[in-house]
This record gives C-alpha cells, sequence and structure tokens, in this order.
C-alpha cells in the first residue's frame, strides 16, 4: 500500500505522497474543470453511457480534477427532463464516472463533481427555496442554515462534492441583474448570511472527525457587486478602505466558519482584474486569514487574463501565482504543461495549487469511503417533507410588507370577490430566479393557487393576467378591469422575471447574451437603466386603482424596483422577491392573516434609477443629501417591514455605556439591553437591529453601521430583553494608517425596527 492509500495518516501526508508519485500531465489535469457536464453522459432508452468527449478528456489529461455542471438542467445547457438525469438515477450516473475515471486512468484519482446551488440545487426534481435577497429578507441566518444543510444534503445523495453558492456580493447598485443573488447591501448582514450557508453546508461529524457533507465554494470574491453603472461584470472602482469595509467581510466571516472554497469574481478592483490578483487572493485571503481551501475560477474568466497578456501560458502564470487553484471552462490552464517546460511557469507553483485540490478530495473522503454513492439514496432525501417545510418557512419569513394603509391587510377569508391581477399572479418560472431547472406541473404554488387554497369556499376568486413584465401590450386590460369592478379587493402581483426560455442565445460562461424581445428583466447578464416595472404595468395599475376597488400591491422582483406612484396608489404593499416552490402559498398566508408578515428589507427602495446610489450606509463627509430636484434618501429604508401588529423600544439601562481601550483589547465586550415590547393584538416576530457610529474618528465614517440583530417572538403584550455584545471587531475601523483598530471617543449607539432607529445612547471609548 503507498502512504497516500493509507487512511491512519494525515492528509497533509497523503497528499505529499501522491504529488510525488504524480506525473505534470497528471497534476494539470487536477487543476482544469474544462468540460461542461451536460455533456459527459447521454441519456439512452436503457439509461446512460458516458460520451466519447468524456472519454477523450480523461485520456487526454490521464485523469479529472473536477466536474462542473453534471446535472445542470436550464435552457443554456438544453437538459430537461427528456434527456437529463432524473433524480433516482444521479448516484448512478456520478459512480458511472467515478467507476471509469478509477479504472481507466494510472491512479485514479477521483472527481470533484461541482455543481450550482445558488437558491437549491440547479438539478432535475431539487428543491428551490426563496434567492438570497429573500432569505436575506428573513434576517434569520438560523433559518438559512437549515436551507443550506437540505442543500448540502440533496448533492451529497446524488454524489456532488461542491456547491458554488452566492454569499460574498454586496447590493450597491440594483440595475444589476444579480442582485437577486445577494443577501443585502450590508456587509454585516450578508457575513452572518454566509457563516449560515458555511455551517449547513460543511458541518458533519463523523468517527474520524470532521467531514464536510459538501464543500461550499462562495461566490464571488470580490467586490463584484461594486460594477459601475450596475453592469455585470464591470470595473469596481473602489480603493482598499472600501473593499475591506464592505466586501471583505463576508468571505473573512465564511473562512473563520470553515469555508474550504470560493471562486474569484469577474471585475477588476482598481486597475486589477480579480483573476490575477495577488494581494487578494494570496495576500488576504490565504496570509491574513489563513483560508486553506481552494480558489476556483469563474468561467472562462482566465482566458480574459489574455487581455493583460496576449499570451495564453503567461496567463496561466498570471492565474497560479495569482492563487487560482482550479479552472473553469478556460482553455488557459490547458497550457499549464507547456508553460512548465517553456519556464513560464514554476512547477512548484503547479505542486502548490495541485495540493490544495487533493486535500479536499481527502477531506471529503473520497479516496476512502465516499467515491462511491448508495444508488438508492437519492431518492430518500430529494424533494422530503422536511425541505418542504424549511422552504415555506423561509418562503413565509421573507415577505416584507411596506405599506398597510387603515390595516386593509390582512384580508378576511369570508370576502365575497377576490380579483387577482398581473403577470406574476399566476406564473411558476416568475417565482423560481435565475439559475433554476424545469420543473413539473404541480411542483409550484403560484400566487393564484395560493389564494385559492386559503379563502373561504364560498369566496369567488377571479383572475386576469393584465399585462406582460415588459410587453406593452394592454389587450388584456379591459377583462382585468372588469373583474376589478366587480371585486371587494384586487390583489395586483406584479414585477418581474429572471426565467430563461430555450430559445435565447448565451454567451459561452452561460451568461444571457440577448433578451430585448424576452420577458425576463433580471438575473445574470441583464442590467437595468430604469428601475421603474416593466411593459405596461403600471397603465394596469392606473387603471386597476381607478376602479375605486382596494387593490393590495404584491410585488415578485429580484431588484427593488422604483414605485413612487405604486405606493401612492395602492392601499398595500408587500414584496415577496422570488419566493420559490412554496411563494405563492406564502404569500396568500401573509395576505389573509395567517402569517404575521415579519421580514424586513436587506436592501433600500429608491424612488427613482436617477438617485442612485441610496444604500443607507453612506459616508457622512458633510455633503448634501437631497438633489434640487429629489430627495435623495431610499423610498422605503433598509431594515423597514411592517406588521399586524407594533413594538416599542426602550434602553434597560438609560445611562451612557463605558468600557476602556485595554479591556476591548484584552477581549472585553460591551453588553447593549433592551427592552422590546409587543405592543399591539397580534403574536408576531420583530427583527430588533442595532446601528453605530463612531463619532471622534481619524476617517470618516458611515451615516450608521449595522453591528447586530436578534429576529424574536413576541406574545401579545409580551416585553423582553434583547442583550447585543460589541467587541473589538465591530468596534474597530480602518483608521487613517490603514490599521484596523479602535479609537478612543464617543460611539452613538442606535437601535429600532429599522435603520430609521428609535432609540440611541452614547457609549464611551476610555483611553
Amino acid at each position: 500500500m503507498e502512504i497516500y492509500q493509507d487512511s491512519s495518516l494525515s492528509i497533509h501526508e497523503r497528499v505529499k505522497d501522491l504529488i510525488y508519485h504524480m506525473s505534470l500531465k497528471e497534476k494539470v489535469g487536477q487543476l482544469n474543470q474544462k468540460m461542461y457536464g451536460w455533456n459527459a453522459y447521454k441519456k439512452t432508452d436503457n439509461g446512460y453511457e458516458l460520451t466519447d468527449a468524456f472519454k477523450e478528456h480523461v485520456s487526454k489529461f490521464d485523469g479529472m480534477g473536477a466536474l462542473y455542471g453534471l446535472f445542470r438542467a436550464d435552457p443554456w445547457s438544453n437538459v430537461n427532463f427528456s434527456n437529463g438525469i432524473a433524480a433516482k438515477d444521479s448516484a448512478i450516473v456520478t459512480n458511472m464516472v467515478q467507476q471509469y475515471i478509477k479504472e481507466n486512468t494510472r491512479l485514479g484519482i477521483p472527481v470533484l463533481f461541482s455543481e450550482e446551488c445558488p437558491h437549491g440545487h440547479q438539478a432535475l426534481d431539487s428543491t428551490l427555496f426563496p434567492t438570497h435577497i429573500g432569505s436575506g429578507a428573513s434576517w434569520n441566518p438560523d433559518l438559512q442554515q437549515q436551507i443550506s444543510q437540505c442543500v448540502a444534503e440533496e448533492l451529497r445523495v446524488r454524489g456532488a462534492h461542491l456547491g458554488l453558492v452566492s454569499t460574498l456580493d454586496i447590493v450597491r447598485d440594483p440595475r444589476w441583474g444579480r442582485t437577486e443573488e445577494c443577501f443585502s447591501e450590508d456587509p454585516y448582514l450578508s457575513a452572518r448570511m454566509t457563516k449560515a450557508v458555511v455551517r449547513g453546508m460543511q458541518d458533519e461529524v463523523n468517527e474520524k472527525g470532521v467531514s464536510p457533507k459538501v464543500i461550499s465554494v462562495l461566490k464571488h470574491f470580490a467586490a463584484q457587486g461594486a460594477g459601475i453603472g450596475g453592469h455585470n461584470s464591470a470595473p469596481a472602482l473602489i480603493g482598499e478602505r472600501e473593499l475591506r469595509e464592505l466586501y471583505l467581510p463576508p468571505m473573512k466571516a465564511g473562512v473563520e466558519s470553515g469555508a474550504l472554497a470560493c471562486m474569484a469574481a469577474y471585475n477588476e478592483i482598481d486597475g486589477v482584474l480579480c483573476h490575477a490578483n495577488g494581494r487578494l487572493l494570496t495576500g488576504i485571503l490565504r496570509d491574513e486569514w489563513n483560508f486553506k481551501g481552494i480558489v476556483m475560477a469563474d468561467g472562462t474568466a482566465l482566458d480574459r487574463l489574455l487581455k493583460l497578456t496576449g499570451d495564453q501560458e503567461l496567463a496561466a502564470a498570471y492565474g497560479l501565482k495569482a492563487g487560482v487553484d482550479l479552472s473553469l471552462w478556460d482553455n488557459v490552464y490547458t497550457t499549464i504543461k507547456t508553460a512548465v517546460e517553456n519556464g513560464k511557469v514554476q512547477e512548484e507553483l503547479v505542486d502548490q495549487s495541485v495540493s490544495r485540490v487533493l486535500y479536499l478530495k481527502f477531506k471529503l473522503g473520497l479516496f476512502d469511503d465516499r467515491r462511491f454513492i448508495e444508488e438508492s439514496e437519492p431518492l430518500k432525501v430529494i424533494g422530503c417533507r422536511k425541505s418542504t417545510e424549511i422552504n415555506l418557512n423561509m418562503a413565509r419569513q421573507s415577505v416584507v410588507l411596506l405599506k398597510n394603509k387603515n390595516n386593509i391587510l390582512p384580508i378576511n377569508k369570508r370576502i365575497k370577490k377576490v380579483a387577482v391581477i398581473g403577470p406574476s399572479a399566476n406564473n411558476i418560472y416568475s417565482l423560481l430566479g435565475d439559475y433554476t431547472p424545469p420543473q413539473r406541473k404541480g411542483n409550484v404554488i403560484t400566487i393564484l393557487d395560493g389564494i385559492r387554497s386559503i379563502v373561504n369556499q364560498d369566496t369567488v376568486v377571479s383572475y386576469a393576467k393584465g399585462s406582460g413584465f415588459r410587453d406593452n401590450s394592454s389587450s388584456d386590460l379591459l377583462a382585468a378591469k372588469k373583474i376589478a369592478d366587480e371585486a371587494d379587493i384586487v390583489v395586483m402581483a406584479l414585477g418581474g422575471t429572471s426565467a430563461r426560455d430555450f430559445n435565447m442565445e448565451f454567451e459561452n460562461n452561460g451568461a444571457v447574451k440577448q433578451y430585448s424581445e424576452r420577458e425576463m428583466d433580471c438575473g445574470e447578464n441583464v442590467d437595468v437603466a430604469n428601475l421603474d416595472l416593466g411593459g405596461a404595468q403600471q397603465e394596469l395599475v392606473q387603471e386597476i386603482v381607478s376602479t375605486g376597488t382596494p387593490v393590495v400591491a404584491v410585488l415578485i422582483q429580484g431588484r427593488p424596483y422604483s414605485i413612487p406612484r405604486i405606493s401612492q396608489q395602492c392601499d398595500a404593499i408587500l414584496t415577496g422577491w422570488y419566493p420559490g416552490q412554496q411563494g405563492g402559498r406564502a404569500i396568500a398566508e401573509v395576505l389573509f392573516g395567517d402569517v404575521n408578515p415579519n421580514g424586513k428589507l436587506p436592501v433600500s427602495i429608491p424612488y427613482s434609477s436617477m438617485q442612485l446610489p441610496v444604500y443607507y450606509n453612506y459616508k457622512d463627509s458633510g455633503a448634501k443629501v437631497n438633489y434640487f430636484d429629489m430627495s435623495g434618501i431610499a423610498l422605503y429604508p433598509f431594515g423597514h417591514g411592517l406588521s399586524y401588529t407594533s413594538f416599542d423600544y426602550c434602553f434597560s439601562i438609560n445611562s451612557k455605556e463605558v468600557i476602556t481601550l485595554r479591556e476591548l483589547k484584552d477581549s472585553k465586550k460591551v453588553k447593549v439591553s433592551v427592552d422590546v415590547k409587543n405592543s399591539g393584538n397580534r403574536d408576531g416576530y420583530e427583527v430588533c437591529q442595532l446601528y453605530i457610529k463612531d463619532m471622534e474618528a481619524s476617517v470618516t465614517q458611515r451615516i450608521k453601521e449595522l453591528k447586530g440583530f436578534k429576529k424574536v417572538w413576541l406574545r401579545e403584550n409580551e416585553t423582553r430583553t434583547i442583550t447585543f455584545t460589541l467587541g473589538f471587531e465591530e468596534l474597530a475601523i480602518w483608521n487613517i494608517d490603514m490599521d484596523f483598530d479602535i479609537e478612543p471617543g464617543t460611539v452613538k449607539l442606535m437601535v429600532g425596527g429599522s435603520s430609521a432607529t428609535s432609540i440611541e445612547k452614547d457609549l464611551l471609548i476610555k483611553v
């Protein structure tokens, strides 16, 4: 037995020995993820078989480092139920791939299967949860951890190992089409949710110690949400302080939680492409934070380094030196062998990246007991009741009540006539977001389905589409107006969609290429200049409101729309984001009072795209906030969200808090206690939010920064004391010398149910 085959030895010893046995060709094979996974198999009348293209790829590199998207199903891959891998057959196909590699390569090194799972696994029959902008609205990391556990389990039983999940991007310009993949505009909230993702996907203890169920590939590192103009992959024109204050905290939190993989971002930061940014991928990620995992390239991103080098071998050198370990579909890393032979790349750099890839394979147990999967496992897990219940719970908690004039909500279930109108009312795919596989009939509950299932049996529920998302046609307007005029209340399901269709054109990295005549108005590469609702929707609202029937608007969206007119015209407004397969049921439960709304905005809602940016934590440097012709603040602020009850706040102790620098540097923390009372007549959740502002700092500070939150359930008339702790990490700033340190002076503490906080007190940090 070779050393690397001995499971009693340390992973370090086994990796070192295996690399010693490998040829340069085999090493390069471990760093390449060149193949689109759906091209590795074909479905036949008798099952599945591996393609010649797959076998040729294995032969070319005498192995395979990773295979992306074996289970991917969507319009880009052109995979559907007729030609894709059914859930019940998942382990059969992954075992087939592993068996072939074991028998047809010299060393038989297992392959890593990497899969997209931004809001559930992008595979046939998987559970699709609310997109991250909706999960962020729940302000519930514990629930997100449960979701991530479900996603990891669905990946594991299929035989997958790496789950690509968007947690690192911060929304600073909602014109960006990938806003839906972000948890928040705030780094603290995003960091808390990132921790939950890592812990949910990776934590599993067995008799040998900690072995991840799967490994979360956190993306995108870093500052992709800072793209100028809201353009996808655009340059991030930010400095190091902005980078560290806003965009690095989620990844740092992920590393502290045990993250073992991340994906580099397409964008550049201050002129340096992330895939060639050694300061970012090695200096900060590995040297400062002690990250032990791999950095994966984004799709074909390494080929973009040719803009710098004009030479594939030099581009490979740039990527390896920066710290990119595993490629994705590019040609650049296929040239590493010749780059070494031509003296452009040192083999030690290759060994370094290979060791990181192999470390994951040993960590996952692929050389021992987890290479092959029990073939009956998928049907025991995928689509189980537990995941459905968790999915519904997150959908419920992600709904945000923006407005409720005269307490028109909740609607009485015995109401006689309800008109359900709008392009989102009965549209399955508009509820699911981008990176979504085909759905079986009945697998998604629409808003119309949810309302019909919850009302009294004598209630008449009528439906008209009214308009499309971007279609300017008003051919259905008269029908919509007629049922609205006859109804006692109108539920208008408006918004947009990230749904792709099989007739679209796509870039070689899967991004949408052409969508001008489609209904899709959000998703990867679908950036907009105007945040107004598309098509004839505003005209539709105007006509329905003119009937005099009370109108409740439900916004289905992957980014915040600018809705000043709708905010004035409609009696109540909910935002459901992209709420997932159970979204229609959850929204109906909120509308009719089975669920007390408890979501809070994870991103500010602007009056207009002309006033961007409008994030809450802007720099307080003395500039005026408003424009001459328009307000400069948000229509609805970050953290806002109404309830069917009300909450009152007061500090448990009103005196000033005091602590010394020495105490903070010795790990002592300040405790801030707040009494929160449910002063209404219904039980409900409240998200208690703590913000701070350093009032005496060497560099300008933000107007306020979120530094703590707790979601608590309060019964009618119940009062609960909520205690926050602030320590070095929360109170330190990146000072004038770019050191992360605490400065003495006064810090303002602000607490309430949104960023428009209700109570304040001071904290004094003494020398």
